[in-house]
């Protein structure tokens, strides 16, 4: 299948469940307003997990993924659920119930994600990812991880993922379109031709003071990922339209790049700061250029 997801980050657990329902409400309304309402046919719900302490933005303890969906997910009828679920905390029966719940509840594509990079791989008490890939294919029909193409050995590691079972991969934020040759060398190399959600995110003014998105991507040593940071930077200081244009250019690029490589198509839309009104404007823009299922 191929899909449009909007990323729908879980609210704070201190802002309960009537926020996830006013940021549900707030979807439908700009989408409504921007023209793309029906076109985005999937929430991508994230579980937040603490990570690094320098993290631009204080994250505060979230709402569970399965508590969101079911709170937000009545006000977007028609909607589809996307989640990222870590397994390397849950031993072999609890993930087994927790992937129950998940598909039961509406979650038709779930994201098997490892420890947070303060661990290394491999830590954790629980299920690695790639043995949950392989061990819950029954239960799990569409089995996601995530995909960096400008990470070392991202390729050895994408078609590992591909054995044990993985369906689809959802790329990391997408600055630049090294996902295009990334993309070309591995259908070159392997045979596996899984779905592919990539991701493009909105980028504000407040990055220019905050730095939260390049502090999502950052990968020290890397100047594939300089080079992307150094891009938002320039984007945070634009004026919307230029914004746009910015952003539709890498999004043409990219797109054209990967459409006839063999690999199912799907997007999958951030607003690392929030929905606002410029973001879904910009996310317009480039579903009015290319959307899954269409030429």
């Amino acid at each position: 299948m191929t899909r449009i997801a909007l990323e729908f980050v879980p609210p704070n657990r201190e802002d309960g469940k009537e926020r996830a329902i006013e940021d549900a409400q707030k979807v439908r309304t700009l989408s409504r307003e921007c023209g793309i309402e029906g076109k985005i046919d999937h929430l991508m719900i994230p579980g937040m997990i603490v990570e690094d302490d320098d993290r631009p933005v204080e994250m505060k303890p979230k709402m569970d993924p399965l508590e969101t969906w079911k709170a937000a997910s009545p006000e977007l009828p028609g909607f589809r659920g996307l989640c990222t679920q870590v397994t390397a905390f849950l031993d072999r029966e609890a993930l087994a119930g927790r992937f129950r719940e998940l598909r039961e509840a509406g979650m038709d594509g779930i994201i098997f994600v490892g420890v947070p990079r303060t661990m290394a791989d491999g830590e954790g008490s629980g299920v690695a990812p790639t043995d949950a890939l392989a061990d819950f294919q029954e239960q799990v029909p569409n089995r996601g991880v995530i995909l960096i193409p400008t990470r070392q050995d991202e390729d050895g590691r994408f078609n590992f993922k591909c054995e044990r079972g993985a369906t689809f991969g959802m790329t990391q934020l997408l600055y630049s379109d090294y996902i295009v040759k990334f993309l070309k060398e591995f259908a070159d190399k392997h045979p596996h031709r899984p779905e592919v959600l990539l991701s493009f995110g909105f980028v504000p003014k407040l990055e220019q003071k905050l730095g939260l998105i390049r502090w999502l991507i950052q990968d020290p040593g890397n100047p594939l990922v300089t080079d992307e940071q150094a891009f938002v930077s320039r984007l945070s200081e634009m004026s919307l339209k230029e914004k746009k244009e910015k952003l539709l250019d890498l999004y043409k690029r990219t797109i054209d790049g990967v459409q006839d490589l063999g690999f199912p198509i799907s997007v999958h839309l951030e607003a690392p700061y929030g929905f606002t009104k410029p973001a879904f404007e910009t996310f317009a823009t480039l579903l009015d250029y290319w959307e899954p299922g269409k030429s």
